[in-house]
C-alpha cells in the first residue's frame, strides 16, 4: 500500500504491478469464483422437499407448482414434459416417443417404461424399398419415417401407476401457456429458426411459422390447437388419442398426405414396462433401459474402461480421451450389429454387458493408436423370439450393405423430478430430428416424429424395417444407485451423444470427484462416424469433436495418435441431474449450461 500523500511518478506502475500480481494469484486459486472449479457456471441447487431440472425454466416452475399442490414426481414430470412440447417443440412433443426410469421409494425399486411407437401395419418393406428407390435410405422428413407416437400412452402408464393428481390438472398449466402464449428462450429460438426447411410439409407452417417465419427470442408464441389437444387428453385420457376423436383425425390426415399410419396402428399401440439393466462401476451402479434403445452402450463402455486407472490419466488429457474414444468405438460396433426391437430379435443383453465379455473386447484397444475399424463381437444368439407382422424365421445374421455415413441430429428433451416422498423420475422424450417429420395433423398443434428413419433396409439386419416394429432408438434416461439406494437421476440428451454423455458424467463424478454441476459443465468430447444400425459402417476411425475447455496439448496428443478432429458446435448434448444426499436428506440439482434450462427446488 502507498501511504496517503506519497504519490510519485513510479507509484502508478508499482500499483499496476501489484494489481496484476493479485489478479494472477486469484486466477491460480480459482479465478472469479470463491468456491468450486473455475470452469463451473453456477453452484449446485440444494433443496429439502422437492426438485425439478428441465431445459426450460418455465417448465421447471410448472413442475414445482405441481409438487407443491401435492402431486407426485411423476405428475410433475408429465406436467413439465407437456409444457416442453409447447415451449421446445424443436426437441419433443405429443407426436414423439418417451422412455422413463422411476425410483419408487415405497417399494425401493427402479421401474422402466418403454413408450416408443411402432411402424405402420400397412407399409411393407417391399413398398418402402420401392418408394425410397436407389438411395436405399429412409428419408429424414415427410410421411415415410413416421411411426406411432408413444408419448401420450407413456404419460397414461406413468400416471396410472405413480400419479396422484387428476390428469387434467397435471396438463392444465401447459394448456394455459399454449392458449395465452409464452416468451421464446434463446437456445430454443436458435433451433426453431432451422425449422424453416420444413415449411412445405403438410400443416407445419400453420402451427410453427406464424406470419411465415419462426418466432424470435423473447416473442410470445401461442398454440391454441395444442391447448385443445391437451385438454381433450386431460379429460378423456389416452383413449381419446389412440381410439377416439384424435385417432380419427390423425388417420384422416395420414390418408390425405401419403402417410401410412391408420387408426388400427393407434388402437394396437401399447407401452411396455421393462426391467432396467445395470453394470457396477467402482461401487456405483449405472442403470439403463434395454433395447430397442442404446442405453446398454453406456454400460459396455464403462465395463471396458473399468480395468484402467482412469484418474491417474488426468481429466481430458490425451491418454484419457483416447481410451474413452476407443472404448466408445468398440461398444458402438455391437450397438450397430445387435441392438433392435426385442419383440423381433433376441438381443444378447446379458452377454453384451458382462464383465467377461468386456475383458475379451478390451484386448482390441491400442493405447497408442486410434483404430480405423473394429469388428463387432462374435455372439451366438437367436434371430427371432416371436412377434412381428412378417412371420417366419430369417437366416443367420448377414453383413449389411455399406452406405454413406450420416450424422444424427438427435434433438430431444431430458428432465428429472424428485418429490418429498423421495421418489425420483428420469424422463426423456423426443421427435427425433428437431420438429420430427414436419407433418402436423390438422388442428392438433404438434408434429409426427420421424423415428422410423432409424430402421435398416437390409433384410439380414436385426433392425430391418418390418410392419408394427419398433425402430432402433437413441433416447435414453439414466439412473445411478449406490448400495441399492438412489444416488442420482440424470440424462444427457442428443442422438448418439447420449451413451457417450452418460459415461462422461459417471466418470466425472466417480473418478474425478466432481460435484453434480461440475460433472455437467466440464468440457466434453463427442465421437461420430461409428457403424450404425441403419447400415453405415465405420471407416477411417470416424472423427472427434472437442469442446473449447480441452487443453491444446490434449488436442495435439489425439492427433498424434491418429484421431481426426472436426468441430461440431452445439452437438455435446443437454444434461440435467438430481442427486439425493441421504446423509443430509436433501436433493442436489444441476442444469445444463449449454441449454436454456434451470434446476430449482423448494
Amino acid at each position: 500500500m502507498f501511504p496517503i500523500g506519497v504519490w510519485t511518478a513510479s507509484a502508478p506502475c508499482a500499483l499496476l504491478l501489484a494489481l496484476c500480481l493479485f489478479a494472477s494469484a486469484q486466477f491460480a486459486s480459482g479465478g472469479d469464483r470463491i468456491s468450486g472449479s473455475r470452469f463451473v457456471t453456477r453452484s449446485e441447487v440444494i433443496a429439502k422437499h422437492g426438485m425439478a431440472a428441465t431445459s426450460q425454466p418455465l417448465a421447471t416452475q410448472i413442475a414445482l407448482d405441481i409438487l407443491k399442490k401435492g402431486g407426485s414426481a411423476v405428475d410433475a414430470a408429465i406436467a413439465a414434459n407437456a409444457a416442453l412440447g409447447l415451449m421446445e417443440p424443436t426437441g419433443n412433443g405429443m407426436g414423439g416417443d418417451l422412455f422413463a426410469l422411476v425410483w419408487d421409494a415405497k417399494t425401493g425399486q427402479l421401474y422402466g417404461l418403454n413408450a416408443s411407437g411402432r411402424s405402420p401395419y400397412e407399409l411393407s418393406r417391399a413398398e418402402l424399398l420401392e418408394r425410397v428407390g436407389e438411395k436405399r435410405k429412409i428419408p429424414s422428413f415427410g410421411p415415410l419415417p413416421v411411426t406411432v407416437p408413444g408419448c401420450v400412452d407413456g404419460w397414461a402408464e406413468l400416471h396410472a401407476r405413480f400419479g396422484r393428481l387428476p390428469l387434467n390438472e397435471v396438463l392444465a398449466p401447459a394448456a394455459r401457456y399454449a392458449r395465452e402464449g409464452f416468451p421464446l428462450s434463446e437456445v430454443i429460438a436458435h433451433y426453431w429458426a432451422a425449422g424453416k426447411r420444413l415449411e412445405k410439409q403438410p400443416g407445419f407452417a400453420a402451427v410453427f411459422l406464424p406470419d411465415g417465419r419462426a418466432p424470435r427470442k423473447g416473442e410470445l408464441f401461442r398454440n391454441p390447437a395444442l391447448a385443445d389437444t391437451l385438454e381433450k387428453v386431460g379429460s378423456g385420457g389416452r383413449d381419446v388419442f389412440y381410439r377416439g376423436e384424435l385417432a380419427d383425425r390423425m388417420d384422416a390426415f395420414c390418408r390425405a398426405n401419403g402417410c401410412f399410419l391408420r387408426k388400427r396402428d393407434f388402437e394396437a399401440h401399447s407401452s411396455t414396462w421393462v426391467e432396467p439393466v445395470s453394470t457396477s462401476y467402482r461401487g456405483y451402479d449405472l442403470w439403463e433401459l434395454p433395447p430397442n434403445g442404446h442405453g446398454i452402450a453406456a454400460l459396455q463402455i464403462l465395463n471396458l474402461i473399468e480395468a484402467y486407472d482412469v484418474r491417474s490419466m488426468t481429466h481430458n488429457s490425451a491418454a484419457f480421451l483416447h481410451l474413452m474414444i476407443e472404448a466408445k468405438k468398440l461398444a458402438y460396433e455391437d450397438r450397430a450389429r445387435y441392438y433392435a426391437d426385442p419383440d423381433f430379435v433376441d438381443v444378447p443383453i446379458t452377454r453384451l454387458i458382462s464383465k467377461e465379455y468386456a475383458a475379451e473386447r478390451r484386448r482390441l484397444i491400442d493405447l497408442d493408436r486410434a483404430a480405423a475399424t473394429f469388428p463387432p463381437g462374435e455372439i451366438n444368439w437367436s434371430r427371432r423370439v416371436g412377434g412381428g407382422a412378417a412371420g417366419g424365421k430369417r437366416d443367420a445374421l448377414a453383413e449389411w450393405s455399406a452406405g454413406d455415413a450420416a450424422l444424427r441430429e438427435g434433438d430431444t428433451i431430458y428432465l428429472t423430478v424428485a418429490d418429498e416422498q423421495r421418489n425420483l423420475v428420469s424422463l426423456i422424450q423426443s421427435n427425433y430430428r428437431g420438429f420430427g417429420s414436419g407433418l402436423c395433423p390438422d388442428g392438433l398443434g404438434f408434429c409426427f416424429q420421424d423415428r422410423g428413419e432409424l430402421f435398416s433396409l437390409d433384410e439380414g439386419h436385426p433392425n430391418v424395417y418390418e410392419p408394427h416394429k419398433r425402430p432402433f432408438h437413441t433416447i435414453i434416461p439414466a439412473f445411478i444407485t449406490r448400495d441399492g439406494k438412489p444416488f442420482m437421476s440424470f440424462g444427457v440428451m442428443g442422438g448418439d451423444m447420449q451413451p457417450q454423455g452418460h459415461v462422461q458424467i459417471v466418470v466425472n463424478l466417480v473418478d474425478f470427484g466432481m460435484n453434480v454441476q461440475e460433472a455437467g459443465d466440464a468440457a466434453r468430447w463427442y465421437h461420430t462416424g461409428s457403424s450404425e444400425p441403419t447400415d453405415e459402417p465405420m471407416t477411417g476411425g470416424g472423427s472427434v469433436a472437442l469442446e473449447s475447455g480441452v487443453a491444446a496439448d490434449a488436442v495435439e496428443g489425439l492427433r498424434a495418435r491418429g484421431h481426426r478432429l472436426t468441430p461440431q458446435p452445439g452437438a455435446f448434448g443437454g444434461y440435467q441431474a438430481i442427486m439425493y444426499d441421504a446423509k443430509n436428506d436433501v436433493y442436489v440439482g444441476a442444469s445444463e449450461m449449454r441449454k436454456d434450462g434451470q434446476a430449482a427446488g423448494y
